[in-house]
């Protein structure tokens, strides 16, 4: 029989006698990514992040922002149920005005991700709640 340090057993177990659990994989194999201490969903949002930065520097777009929120609808109690529904929100990959002043909404989306039930409701709600267009990425 071989001994180990505790250093050895806390890394190979965990310091709680079971195998260290590796992270939850996401359904979509997205792979998260941080650049200067934002993290991003994938790889493909964070190639935009470093595109839109470019584009930020050489003043061709103005405040960008990462994982802006926006409330489509307020939380709200239904007569007959325990607890009230939370507020409805979109959480935009990117958000930025042009040199133009045109406020722009993007999220990044692959070719299955933009077809989700979830996000084609929410996307709808921008425009007719809000009458915001969303620009796929």
């Amino acid at each position: 029989m071989t001994s180990i340090s505790a250093a050895e057993y806390r890394e190979k177990y965990g310091g709680g006698g079971q195998p260290a659990t590796k992270a939850k994989k996401n359904k979509f194999n997205a792979v998260k990514v941080e650049i200067d201490g934002l993290t991003f969903d994938s790889k493909k949002e964070a190639k935009r992040y470093i595109q839109l930065k470019a584009m930020q520097q050489h003043k061709e777009i103005r405040e960008l922002k990462h994982h802006q929120c926006f409330e489509l609808a307020p939380k709200t109690r239904i007569a007959g149920e325990k607890r009230a529904k939370p507020a409805l929100r979109y959480f935009a990959d990117f958000t930025y005005y042009t040199a133009a002043g045109e406020f722009v909404v993007e999220d990044v989306k692959s070719a299955i991700t933009r077809k989700t039930a979830s996000y084609r409701n929410k996307k709808h709600l921008m425009k007719t709640v809000l009458n915001i267009d969303v620009q796929e990425v």
